[in-house]
Formats: structure tokens, sequence, C-alpha cells
């Protein structure tokens, strides 16, 4: 069994992770007790320690573990915070979109975000490819379950007199996902992103207009569709669809899934189109992907112990 030190396992991504890890065939969660988990000597000597590591830290407290890491460590780490997403050293851990090869030789991955995941999943191909223009100024509209917010949002949206229905949120248009979204699909301008929640713990919706009639230099939807397909053909957790279905929900109570399901709707004149994506933010979003990372980095087959 390999061990796998979990720094940070208190909250709900790095309680996920060692669920997922507990019942991994080869992988057994490292954690430190309850007295010692904000100790700055015992996680150092936890990380010099490993041989791989997570980070479910925030933002601050990841580039200080990294700090803790001693120049000779062997320890190879998956970074679940946004501290390190476009980070020079780094390399994106997502798999899909090219990085699948990077990801097993790196000793620093960074986990994507919940909502790049979506957005990137559907967009990165196509302007990789040519078939979308890099220069058009792309808007995301994406609703997600409370547990993306952290403890807070949690206790918020679970309190009895909660009456939230819908939360808009990054009303200044500023949001940390914004240059991974950015420069993982090699744009040259932000989204506009617009990013809700909703009261289911998890689940995630992520969607992309795309006006094609007011676009220059695009290729056709059927183009479009049989590039996706064929870019996610031969994965065990993205899955191209070609169905239209009569409605895409997230329902309040769901189980946890590692996948991705992902759509590119259409008017019947192909004139106007969108990217769905359907994922769980705890799951692709989050810990079921730094699993995956993890896999790739041990030579281990991606989609082992994910549910899929």
């Amino acid at each position: 069994m390999i061990e796998v030190f979990v720094d940070g396992a208190a909250g709900t991504t790095g309680l996920e992770i060692v669920q997922r890890l507990e019942a991994h065939p080869e992988f057994v969660p490292v954690q430190l007790d309850e007295e010692r988990r904000k100790d700055r000597e015992a996680r150092r000597e936890a990380l010099n320690a490993a041989e791989f590591a997570v980070l479910c830290l925030p933002d601050v407290a990841a580039k200080d573990a990294i700090a803790l890491i001693d120049d000779d460590a062997k320890v190879r780490i998956v970074d679940a915070s946004s501290a390190h997403r476009t980070a020079t050293g780094w390399t994106y851990g997502f798999p899909e979109i090219g990085f699948r090869d990077a990801i097993r030789e790196a000793r620093l991955v960074s986990n994507p975000g919940c909502y790049p995941t979506g957005f990137l999943a559907g967009l990165a191909p196509l302007v990789k490819a040519g078939m979308l223009p890099a220069d058009w100024p792309y808007g995301v509209h994406a609703v997600s379950g409370y547990s993306g917010g952290g403890k807070t949002l949690v206790e918020r949206f679970e309190d009895d007199d909660c009456t939230v229905a819908w939360r808009g949120y990054a009303t200044s248009l500023e949001h940390k996902h914004l240059p991974e979204m950015r420069q993982h699909a090699g744009l040259a301008h932000a989204p506009i992103f617009s990013p809700a929640v909703v009261p289911a713990f998890r689940g995630m919706v992520v969607e992309v207009p795309l006006p094609l009639d007011a676009m220059t230099g695009t290729s056709s939807v059927t183009e479009m569709r049989k590039l996706l397909a064929e870019t996610y053909r031969d994965s065990r957790v993205i899955r191209f669809l070609d169905s239209v279905p009569d409605e895409i929900i997230v329902e309040r109570d769901t189980a946890s899934w590692d996948g991705l399901v992902l759509r590119l709707l259409s008017s019947d004149d192909d004139r106007r189109a969108k990217l769905v994506a359907t994922l769980d933010n705890l799951g692709k979003g989050a810990s079921g992907a730094a699993v995956q990372n993890l896999n790739l980095m041990a030579g281990i087959a991606e989609e082992t112990g994910l549910k899929v």
C-alpha cells in the first residue's frame, strides 16, 4: 500500500479525499491527530517523510506547506488549493486536456478548480484546435452545491432558518478562478464569470454560451461535436454526449460522483450554441480529481478508486 499524507483533512475536500483513499486498493491515507494537525513541526515531519501528499488547505497555508518541504525530500504533491494553478514549476492537474503525460512525471501538481473544470472541459479543446476564437469575450454561467463554499457556507445553508433558494456572488466580476480559466483555455481575455449557489449539498452545472453567428472563424457545430467526441472517446471519467435532454438539473440529494458529462447544445439552425458540463463539485471538481492525479503519478490506472 502507498501512503498518502493528507494535510488539512478536516475540511470538506480533505474528508472526501480521505474517504476515497480509505476505499482505494493501492493507497492508504495518513493524517495527523487533532492535537498535531496544526503543529508546524509535526506537519513538516509528515510532509518530508511522505511519498505522496495532498494539500487541502487555504491558499496561504498551502504555500506555507511547500516552504516546509526540504530540497532533498522525495515527496510528490497534489495541491487542492488555488495557490499554484497558474504557477511556474507546477503541472496543471487536468489530464484530459493535454496534461496527462506531464502529471505522470510531475513532482508538483495543482488540482483544478471545480468551475474551471467544467469550463475547460468543453472550451479548451475547441480553442486549441482553432474551432473557436481565443480572443472572444466568453461568458460562464454556473451553479454549484453549497459544499463548495466551505464550512461557513455549509452552516448557512443547513441552518434550519435558511431561506436562500439561489445565491449569486462574485458580483465585482472578480474571482480567483479567472486566471486559471484564461490561461488553460488559451484565451486573450478573462471570461465574464457568473457563479451561483443553490440549496443542494453537491452538484454543478457550468454553461458557456456560444453566439456562433456573431463570431468569426468558427467551425460548424457538427465539427465541434466530432472533436469533443474524439477528445473524450477513451476517457473513463469524462463523457461527451450528443443527446439533447429535456432538462438539466442539480438534485438536492445525490450520491458522490467523480465523472463529468459534457454536451454541446445548439439551436435548430446551429447559429447559437452552448457548452454544458455537469459534475460533482466535490468529485471531478475537487476530491475525485485529486485521487485521479495521484493514480497517474503512482502509475496506477487513473480511474482506480473513483465513482465514474
